[in-house]
This record gives C-alpha cells, sequence and structure tokens, in this order.
C-alpha cells in the first residue's frame, strides 16, 4: 500500500466550484475547499467561525440601508422604505422622514455624498438631498440649482429632432410658443426652456405643439429656430439615476430618456450647470457613444473618472478636466446590472463591479505594462458562489466583500490585493439578508425573520444570530425582551457557559441556575469540508483510499466536532476537560490528532470534515493528512 501525507496550511483559495473537483492541477486546489459556510476565511490562512448577527431595531418594512458618515460623527446611516426615510446613527434612530420612494423602486435608488450631504436619485423620482443641520436634525429637500439674473442653471438638452422648431409670439412679457412637431406635454407646465440661449418659464399647455410661457430673459427673435432646449431632467423625461464628485465637480448621468450622457458642473460650484465659453471652469456635457448604447449605472473618482455602463467600462481623463482636454475612452466591455443598483465597492483604491449577468465580480485596475485599465473575474474559481446579488459592500476592518444574495444568503470574499489572496464562502442565516451597507467601521445588514424586517450588525463577541446580550446586577433565572425572537429555538450562553436550547415564549426564557449575563439567539453552523483528495502522480493503481489520521491546528478554539468516517463526534480538546468548553476558558490552541477508520471508493468525496452550531469561538489554521491507497 501507498501511504501519503497531505498538508493544508491555508484556505486563501476559499471554496471552489464543484466544476473543479477534477482539477487537482490547478494551485487554488491544495488552498481550496468544497464547502465553507458561516466562516471568515482570515488573509493570514486560516479560517474562524463568522461574526454573529447582532439585533439592532426593528424596521417597519422592506428597507434598503446607505451610509451617511461624517468625520466629526460616524455611524450614521439611513433606512428607506416605503415612503419612508429612518435615520440612525450608531444604530440608534433619530426619527424619521416622508420620502417619495416606494418599495418596489428602492433597488434603483442610487446615492452620492458631499460633506453633509447626501444626494438620492432614482431615473423616475426627482433627485432629493438629505442635509445634516445638526447632529441630531436631518432635513429632505428637493435639488435647486444656482440661479444667476433669474436664470436656473440646470442641465439642459434637446431630445426632439435636430430639425424641430420653436417660434415664440414675442420676444418679451407673456407670450405663446409654437412646436413644429410634437414635443410638450402638461408636465412641461412650470420648467424653464431656452431659446437661442434666452430662458423662459412655461406657465400653460395648450397642446403638444403649444404652450404658453413668461419670458425671464429677453428674447433674441420671434423667427423659427432649431437653437432651443428643454430641461435635462423632468417628469417628462426622466432623472438622472447616478452621480459622483469629481475634481470638484458634481458628475450626473444616467437619465431614463438618455441614459449615456453625462453633465459636470461648474468648479467649485456643484450646483450651476452653465456651459459658458468653454472657459477651464465651464460645465461641461457629453454623451458616451459606441457601437451599443451603454447605459450608464455606476461612476467612481479615482485617478480618472471611472465610468460604468450596462456594455463596458470607461475611464473620463483630464488633469485637470475641461470643456476643452476632456476625453473619454473604452477600456472593457463587461457591462454592469440593469435590473438593480449595485454600487462599485473600493478595495485597497481598486474599484470592483458586479457583471450585468449577476454571477462575475470584476476588479478594474490601472496596468502599467498596457498602459490602460484591465478587468479580471475575481469569481473566476467560484462561479456557484454569485447567484441574483442584491447588495454588495466592502467590510475594510475585515477585508471581506459581502455579497447578499436573493436568496437570503452572503457570499463572503476576504480579499487582500497585495497577497494575491481572494477566498469566497458562504454565510447562512436562519431568514433572509435583505440589504447591507457599512456605517463606520460596522457592517450593518437588513434581514427579514418571519415576517418582520430587522436592522442588525455583524458583531465579532456574538456567536449567535438575531442575538441580544442582556447583564444584570444580580443574578436572574427569567429572562424577557426577548419578543423578536418568539417561537424561535434559541443558543443561550449564560455566564459564558452553553446551556440547552429553548424555545422563546412570550418573550422570554428561564435559566437554572441563574446568571449575571446571557447571550440569546438563533443558533448558526459553521462547515469545513475538504476538496477530495488529488491522487494524480501517486503510485499505486487501486481505486480505493484510506485516511489514517488527521491533525488539524487549532487557534482560540473552544470546541470541535468533526467527521472522520465514524459520523459526526465531538472531539475533547483538553484531557479531562468536557467536550464543549465554557467560553470564558482558556482556548484552545495546538494540535488535536484524530484517527479515523474506512475506505473510500468514491474519489469525489471529502475524507474528513467539521460541522457544528457551538456557540463558541473557533478558527483552524491548517490540517495535516495521512493517507493510504491500496495497490
Amino acid at each position: 500500500m501507498t501511504r501519503l501525507r497531505q498538508t493544508t496550511t491555508n484556505f486563501t483559495a476559499g471554496e471552489i466550484s464543484p466544476d473543479l473537483l477534477g482539477r487537482g492541477d490547478i494551485a487554488a486546489y491544495s488552498n481550496g475547499a468544497a464547502r465553507l459556510r458561516n466562516v471568515s476565511i482570515q488573509t493570514t490562512g486560516g479560517v474562524t467561525r463568522r461574526a454573529g448577527m447582532r439585533t439592532v431595531v426593528a424596521l417597519p418594512n422592506a428597507s434598503r440601508i446607505i451610509p451617511f458618515d461624517f468625520a466629526q460623527q460616524s455611524g450614521g446611516m439611513v433606512s428607506l422604505s416605503n415612503n419612508r426615510m429612518d435615520v440612525f446613527i450608531n444604530g440608534a434612530s433619530l426619527g424619521f422622514l416622508v420620502a417619495p420612494w416606494t418599495t418596489a423602486q428602492l433597488p434603483q435608488v442610487t446615492w452620492a455624498q458631499s460633506s453633509d450631504t447626501l444626494l438620492l436619485l432614482h431615473p423616475d423620482v426627482a433627485p432629493k438631498k438629505l442635509v445634516r443641520l445638526s447632529p441630531t436634525w436631518y432635513v429632505l429637500q428637493d435639488w435647486t440649482y444656482t440661479v444667476e439674473n433669474s436664470v436656473i442653471q440646470q442641465p439642459y438638452f434637446k431630445y426632439a429632432d435636430s430639425v424641430v422648431t420653436l417660434t415664440p409670439s414675442a420676444t418679451s412679457g407673456n407670450i405663446t410658443v409654437t412646436a413644429s412637431a410634437a414635443v410638450f406635454s402638461a408636465a412641461m407646465v412650470g420648467t424653464r426652456y431656452r431659446i437661442n440661449g434666452r430662458e423662459i418659464s412655461i406657465t400653460a399647455f395648450t397642446s403638444a405643439t403649444l404652450v404658453s410661457a413668461t419670458v425671464i430673459q429677453t428674447l433674441t427673435t420671434t423667427a423659427a429656430t432649431t437653437d432651443w432646449q428643454e430641461p435635462a431632467f423632468s417628469s417628462m423625461r426622466g432623472y438622472p439615476s447616478v452621480a459622483c464628485f469629481h475634481q470638484d465637480r458634481l458628475v450626473l448621468s444616467g437619465a431614463r430618456d438618455v441614459p449615456n450622457r453625462m453633465w459636470m458642473s461648474r468648479t467649485g460650484d456643484i450646483w450651476n450647470f452653465r456651459m459658458g465659453t468653454g472657459l477651464d471652469t465651464d460645465a461641461i456635457e457629453f454623451s458616451i457613444v459606441s457601437d451599443h448604447a451603454n447605459a450608464v449605472r455606476g461612476l467612481f473618482s479615482s485617478r480618472y473618472l471611472q465610468v460604468f455602463t450596462s456594455g463596458a467600462e470607461y475611464i473620463v481623463s483630464g488633469d485637470p478636466m475641461t470643456p476643452l482636454n476632456v476625453q473619454i475612452r473604452r477600456q472593457t466591455r463587461i457591462g454592469s446590472m440593469v435590473s438593480r443598483y449595485l454600487p462599485p465597492v473600493v478595495v485597497e483604491g481598486v474599484a470592483m463591479f458586479m457583471a450585468r449577468n449577476g454571477q462575475e465580480l470584476w476588479e478594474f485596475v490601472y496596468t502599467d505594462s498596457v498602459q490602460a485599465y484591465e478587468s479580471s473575474d475575481v469569481a473566476l474559481l467560484s462561479k456557484h458562489m454569485l447567484i441574483a446579488p442584491v447588495d454588495q459592500v466592502y467590510d475594510a476592518k475585515r477585508r471581506i466583500i459581502y455579497v447578499a444574495r436573493n436568496d437570503g444568503k452572503i457570499a463572503a470574499l476576504s480579499i487582500n490585493r497585495n497577497e494575491n489572496i481572494k477566498a469566497w464562502a458562504l454565510y447562512e442565516t436562519t431568514g433572509t439578508v435583505t440589504s447591507l451597507t457599512i456605517s463606520g467601521d460596522e457592517t450593518y445588514l437588513v434581514v427579514l425573520r418571519g415576517s418582520q424586517y430587522y436592522l442588525e450588525r455583524l458583531d465579532d463577541t456574538f456567536n449567535t444570530d438575531a442575538g441580544i446580550k442582556i447583564t444584570s446586577g444580580t443574578a436572574q433565572s427569567v429572562w424577557t425582551g426577548l419578543s423578536h425572537l418568539n417561537g424561535m429555538n434559541v443558543t443561550i450562553v449564560a455566564d459564558g457557559m452553553v446551556r440547552a436550547n429553548q424555545t422563546v415564549i412570550a418573550g422570554q426564557i428561564t435559566t437554572s441556575p441563574a446568571a449575571l449575563s446571557i447571550e440569546i439567539g438563533l443558533p448558526f453552523r459553521h462547515i469545513i469540508e475538504p476538496l477530495p483528495p488529488s491522487l494524480s502522480g501517486v503510485a499505486g493503481d487501486g481505486k480505493t483510499v484510506r485516511l489514517v489520521e488527521a491533525t488539524y491546528r487549532l487557534r482560540n478554539t473552544c470546541a470541535l466536532r468533526l467527521d472522520v468516517g465514524r459520523g459526526l463526534r465531538n472531539i475533547n480538546l483538553m484531557a479531562g476537560q468536557p467536550t464543549i468548553l465554557p467560553t470564558t476558558a482558556p482556548l484552545t490552541a495546538g494540535d488535536i490528532s484524530v484517527s479515523a477508520f474506512g475506505w473510500y471508493s468514491d474519489m469525489t468525496k471529502a475524507l474528513w470534515m467539521i460541522d457544528q452550531d457551538h456557540p463558541v469561538p473557533f478558527t483552524l489554521l491548517g490540517v495535516k493528512t495521512e493517507l493510504k491507497r491500496n495497490d
């Protein structure tokens, strides 16, 4: 018989797609796994039981959460739900405001922040801005553009064919305006038009070719002219869907009726879109012209302005950017999601975006060798992880990109670009995760549990989901305030000791003996299952293999439950100690060797598996296995 020793020193390839089970020849195979569930992959190589989900507050309805932080006050965010906006600081509610977005519109809401103002956009809703007036006072307002000499300096555009003319009845006062084709609608009453560069205000609608107006700036002629424009954004034409700030300009794009056009404000005056005469500080306007009509889906300000569209990725250059030197160049042809807005996440200065098909996460990075941006798929070896994504954020504290999926699970990518580590794991919980955001340096989630939505936070000190911690000055047995867990089977850690699970009834449980502190929440299982052994090139032509012994290198671990061929069983980590150690006891660190029995003839199956829901710390650094293969 051939004896073989294999060592897994890290898990930095993450969970590998089942399509690669036969690819023992690739480098990722030796550092990958068949299943990594509810564990975080450390960029140093080990895997740790993931942070628990701490209950913050119940939400009124299905919600989308958006960060709104300040240098002088971190931890801010807003929660958008049906015609409602709730404002939070460090998870504490400051109250709510009436908002214009319905539940159905939330997936397409986008945002951009400048200092104490949060811009909120949707292609079918007039854009709003949330302004922080004090640490506890916020207002939701309409956008207001700069007014110069009674002229509103908003973006303008001619949607009609170039040959369509407007004819004013007079050059001043109250006039009528006649169009050579149907261009007007009742929705345009109250808006401004420009004729030969002069502004009028529409006061009444008569027909699609005739309106009444008041002259704001004396017109130059009453002759028919093709030189006219209407507001670029309106209820008739739609509104911008994305925005960002670049080189002290406000950049708007993705309008419903002209999704490939971009507007940039004047330098230093973000609400002024006056085109001027081509001075360096004047506003800029252009369309992305290509062989496809690419709708702009995301913007990111970096060395260049990066533009993510439905069919390709572009950069807009100019240093500084002016009307005379602005250039736009296509870099790659991937395309971003259209069905909903997933903001690009920034990892170590590099933007990463979800592909249009929702099954690829691409990094958009400048490459010196080709002097251009290139894209690479960081989910190439783990395609099964990305299933209908609904939200994504980057947690810089943990170095993890979280991608919420429409099945309620979270695909978690541990990433360190400098070390070329891109490792996927999957988070599962009793409920459905629907939205994510980073506020301060904490990750918040919207989770649907039963019929109720909750705001929760990933917390490394919790080992349960929907968890709550309660302390008491004197030992007590009855614990209340658990209505969010009514009827659920919960895990309990009291005074650092794991107690038997209970069902919450009438918002309370009873522990015996009494305790001073307690963590109560929903259990979750972490699973580590290796890839089948790769035996190509190993002596012996037999079709069966045996795991003789496996040695697990642990750190900060209180419990180990695994299957090495005899079913799942708990392993004593310290001689003379109980199998499940109290969380307050010294944590185990070192090597634990476990003997195995039985032969395997199915070379597509793993030889061992860790599967446990004990609410205690767990970290696995590596595994060494000794195998025998028959001759």
